[in-house]
């Protein structure tokens, strides 16, 4: 019983240091980096699309990307779906390829991503905290139904609360290379 407990929380906190991942990695930084069009949704045949499902997103150079869409006139619809999303970008059109220089990132820009960054480390702490605290509910339960002891208690807690300092860490430590990495010119 408890392992499984051990095992859920251990799962559920890796997944939320994923989704942390996964929005470090539509903050963007200097370097061009096709995750940083995974947000992107492109209007095709009336419904929302994912931008990677219509069309290859390469890397030119380290502050270029390109877009070569599958169907010719999905161009338009891409050049307003990037227009239209908060990264500001400005998409260029070269026949059917589309080019989006990576504007140099300004001290002020800068700074408002690491805010950003942290923000997103924060809300990957409150949801690894809360996986705790949902666990540690359970094995309050179990010691209340008399199904462990008071020892497999203070046990299960302690290993728990190893799990949680773990992931913590994993955080912290990504937030650190995301703050280097934004900081760099």
């Amino acid at each position: 019983m408890l392992n499984d407990l051990k095992k859920d929380a251990d799962s559920r906190m890796s997944k939320a240091v994923d989704a942390m991942s996964n929005n470090f990695n539509k903050i963007r930084t200097g370097r061009a980096h096709p995750s940083i069009l995974d947000g992107i949704q492109v209007s095709y045949y009336g419904a929302d699309t994912p931008l990677s499902q219509l069309a290859n997103i390469g890397v030119e150079d380290s502050r270029t990307l390109t877009i070569s869409p599958w169907e010719k006139q999905l161009v338009p619809e891409i050049e307003k779906a990037i227009m239209k999303s908060d990264l500001g970008l400005n998409p260029s059109t070269n026949g059917g390829l589309i080019r989006i220089p990576m504007p140099a990132l300004t001290e002020e820009t800068r700074k408002n991503y690491i805010k950003q960054a942290r923000a997103e480390a924060e809300h990957g702490r409150v949801a690894i905290r809360n996986v705790r605290r949902d666990v540690m509910s359970d094995i309050k339960a179990l010691l209340k139904e008399k199904e462990i002891s008071e020892d497999e208690e203070h046990r299960a807690q302690d290993e728990i609360q190893k799990i949680t300092d773990k992931y913590i860490a994993q955080i912290d430590k990504a937030l650190t290379a995301k703050e280097a990495d934004l900081m760099e010119i």
